[in-house]
C-alpha cells in the first residue's frame, strides 16, 4: 500500500515507507540544544524547586502574584521569554525543534510552565506569525525581554470548543481612528499580569472572527478575580471584561474575519509543545519514582524489587520513549517543511504558518498522546509513593493536578481526535493528498500481510505490524465513510475509535524508526539500544490492543450482517499476536531505571 511520496507532507506517514535519513532522532541534539534544556531544568530547581514541594504546592495566583511575577521577571533575565522571536526583533530565533526542548525542560516548572508558555506560545506567536513589520517592532522586543507580559483571549463562558461561536463585538468608532472592544473572556492564563492581550472579537456583524492586539494601559478592561483552580495553581487565570475598550485601528491583527483560522494554526503549535512538555513531565515523574522506590524498604527489600512496581516504572519508561520519539520526529519535519517553503521564495510569516499548519494531524495526535501519557505516569507516581503521594511534601500530588489540565487546554482531547480525523479527510478528499478510495481496493492484500513466526529479518514483525495498522486506519476508515457518508461526522464515537488506530500507526513508526536509525548508528552503546528496543517493542504490544479494541467498536457501531464479520475478520488477520513477554521487558525497563536511578534515556 505504501507510495514514495514528500516526506514534507503531512498525514503522509499513512501511505509512504519513512526513510532513516529524513528522520531527526533525539539521539541527534546539538550541543547547543542540550545545553538550553540543561539550563532550563537548573532554573527550574535553583528557582522554583529550591522553595520545597510543600510550599511550591501551597502556593497560588490569588495570593502569590509578587512570587509568580518574581519568577517570570529572574526568567525573562536569562531570555527564556525570547525563544521564538526573531533576532531581528530582539529574540533568539529558535527553530521549532529547539523550542520544544525548551517546552520539554520548563515542565519542571509545574504552575510556570503554563505561565511561561503562554508568553512563548499562544502570546506572542500571533504577532511572530501575523504582525506587519510596525507591529512586530512595536511589541516583539518587549515581549523577548520580558518587560511586557502577554496574554491570549478566546474562550468566553458561551464557547469553548466552538470558539467562532463568540460574542465578543469590536466596532469602529465614530471618528474611525478605534475600534471599541465590549465582551467577556474566561480562563486567561497571566490574564493578572499581562501587558499586551490577543484578543478575539468579531468586527460589527462579521460571522467570523478577527484579533487584536490590546494593551492593558488602553483602558477599558476589567481583571477578574484569580480562578480557584484544581491544579495550576500558580498559574494566574482570571476572566477579563471590555467595556468600550478603545483599540487603535492599527492594532488589528492580520486580516479582518481570519481570526479564527489564526487561532487555529496557534493551537497547532500549543498542541505539539503539550506534547514536549508531557515528556518531561513523564522523565521527572520516572526520577521521582524510581529514587523513592529505590529508598522504600518493605518486607525486607525495596518495593523497586517488587513486580507490580516494576511494572508501572517500566510503563513510564516505555510511555516516556515513545512520546520523545515522536515529538521531535515531528518537531524536525516542521522546521524542514519551513526551509522547503523559504526556498521556494515564501515570505517568512507564510513559512512559519504554512509549515505549522502541515502538521495539524501529528500535532493533534501528539497533544492526546501526550497529555494523557502524562496523567497516566502521574497516576501512577502517587501509586508508587504509595500515602506519601497524597502528602504534599512530595510534589506528586502537585504533578498530577497539574497534568490534569493539558487533557483540556489547547482543545480537549476529544476535540483533537476528531480534528485529526477531519483534516485527514480533507487531505483525502480535497487535496487529494491522501488516496483514500485506494485503500479499499487493498483489502486483500491487507489479509495476506500477516505476521510470519519465522521471519529472521531485524525489526520485520515490528514493520508489518506498524504497515498493517495503517491498512487497518485506511480500510475501516474507507467502509465506515462509504457506509455513513456525510453522517460519519456525526458518529463523533466511531471517529474517536478511528483517530485512536491512527494515533497509534504514528506513534509506533516513530519509536521503531529511531530504533533503527540508532541500530544502524555507529559507537551506540549496546545495552541503551537494547533497552530502547525493547521500550519499542513494548508499546507495539501494547498499540495492538489499543487498535484491536477501537476497531471492534467503530465495526460494530456501524457494520452489520456480512460486512460487520468481514471486517472482524480483516482485524483478526492484520493485528495478530506479537509474541513477546510484556513482562520481562516491563522489569528490564524498569530495572535499567533504577540502576541509573533516573529516566534511563
Amino acid at each position: 500500500m505504501a507510495t514514495k511520496q514528500s516526506n514534507l507532507v503531512g498525514g503522509s506517514f499513512l501511505l509512504k515507507d519513512a526513510q532513516l535519513d529524513d528522520i531527526f532522532i533525539p539521539e541527534q541534539f546539538s550541543e547547543e540544544q542540550n545545553g538550553i534544556k540543561d539550563m532550563v531544568i537548573d532554573f527550574c530547581k535553583q528557582e522554583i524547586h529550591s522553595m520545597g514541594f510543600e510550599k511550591l504546592s501551597a502556593l497560588s495566583a490569588d495570593k502569590d502574584l509578587d512570587k509568580v511575577k518574581e519568577i517570570f521577571d529572574k526568567a525573562s533575565e536569562l531570555g527564556f521569554c525570547a525563544g521564538s522571536i526573531p533576532e531581528t526583533y530582539g529574540g533568539m530565533g529558535l527553530d521549532f525543534n529547539t523550542g520544544l526542548v525548551f517546552s520539554e525542560a520548563i515542565a519542571l516548572g509545574f504552575s510556570f510552565a503554563t505561565t511561561i508558555g503562554a508568553q512563548t506560545s499562544i502570546g506572542s506567536l500571533p504577532i511572530v506569525w501575523y504582525g506587519t513589520e510596525a507591529q512586530k517592532q512595536q511589541y516583539l522586543p518587549k515581549i523577548a525581554s520580558g518587560e511586557y507580559a502577554c496574554s491570549y483571549c478566546l474562550t468566553e463562558p458561551t464557547s469553548g470548543s466552538d470558539a467562532n461561536s463568540a460574542k465578543t463585538n469590536a466596532v469602529l468608532n465614530a471618528e474611525g481612528t478605534h475600534y471599541l472592544i465590549n465582551g467577556q473572556k474566561m480562563w486567561i492564563t497571566n490574564g493578572g499580569f499581562a501587558d499586551v492581550f490577543i484578543v478575539f472579537a468579531k468586527i460589527e456583524n462579521d460571522e467570523r472572527l478577527s484579533a487584536f492586539i490590546v494593551e492593558k494601559e488602553f483602558g477599558g478592561i476589567e481583571i477578574g478575580k484569580e480562578e480557584k483552580k484544581m491544579g495550576i495553581k500558580a498559574s494566574s487565570t482570571v476572566q477579563l471584561f471590555f467595556n468600550n475598550c478603545p483599540v487603535p485601528k492599527e492594532n488589528l491583527l492580520g486580516e479582518r474575519g481570519k481570526g479564527f483560522n489564526m487561532a487555529l494554526n496557534i493551537l497547532n503549535s500549543g498542541r505539539i509543545k503539550i506534547a514536549a512538555g508531557a515528556t518531561g513531565g513523564i522523565k521527572f515523574g520516572t526520577k521521582t519514582s524510581v529514587e523513592y522506590a529505590a529508598q522504600r524498604i518493605q518486607f525486607g527489600k525495596p518495593i523497586s524489587d517488587f513486580g507490580a512496581m516494576k511494572q508501572k516504572i517500566g510503563n513510564m519508561v516505555m510511555q516516556g520513549f515513545v512520546l520523545e520519539s515522536a515529538v521531535y520526529r515531528t518537531g524536525a519535519d516542521v522546521d524542514k517543511k519551513y526551509d522547503e517553503l523559504k526556498a521556494q521564495g515564501k515570505s517568512e510569516n507564510d513559512c512559519k504558518i504554512d509549515a505549522m499548519r502541515e502538521y495539524a494531524i501529528e500535532c493533534a495526535i501528539l497533544k492526546c498522546q501526550g497529555s494523557e501519557a502524562m496523567c497516566n505516569a502521574a497516576d501512577e507516581a502517587i501509586q508508587i509513593f504509595g500515602g506519601m503521594g497524597y502528602s504534599m511534601e512530595t510534589g506528586v500530588e502537585m504533578a498530577y493536578r497539574d497534568a490534569r489540565i493539558t487533557k483540556i487546554y489547547e482543545g480537549t482531547n476529544e476535540i483533537n481526535r476528531m480534528l485529526s480525523l477531519a483534516e485527514f479527510y480533507k487531505r483525502a478528499f480535497q487535496t487529494k493528498e491522501i488516496k483514500l478510495k485506494d485503500a479499499s481496493t487493498k483489502i486483500p492484500l491487507g489479509l495476506a500481510q500477516n505476521l510470519n513466526p519465522f521471519s529472521n529479518g531485524k525489526f520485520d514483525k515490528e514493520e508489518e505490524i506498524v504497515n498493517n495498522l495503517k491498512n487497518l486506519f485506511l480500510i475501516i476508515t474507507g467502509a465506515a465513510g462509504r457506509k455513513l457518508k456525510t453522517k460519519l461526522v456525526d458518529e463523533q464515537e466511531i471517529v474517536m475509535n478511528l483517530a485512536d488506530i491512527l494515533a497509534m500507526a504514528y506513534m509506533t513508526e516513530s519509536a521503531l524508526l529511531r530504533v533503527k536509525k540508532l541500530a544502524s548508528m555507529k559507537d551506540v552503546d549496546a545495552k541503551d539500544l537494547e533497552m530502547k528496543t525493547k521500550a519499542m517493542q513494548l508499546y507495539i504490544y501494547e498499540a495492538l490492543d489499543v487498535a484491536r479494541k477501537s476497531a471492534a467498536n467503530a465495526i460494530d457501531s456501524y457494520a452489520s450482517g456480512v460486512e460487520k464479520f468481514a471486517m472482524r475478520r480483516l482485524v483478526d488477520g492484520l493485528l495478530r499476536a506479537y509474541e513477546i513477554n510484556p513482562k520481562d521487558m516491563r522489569r528490564a525497563l524498569a530495572d535499567y531505571a533504577v540502576e541509573k536511578m533516573d529516566y534511563p534515556f
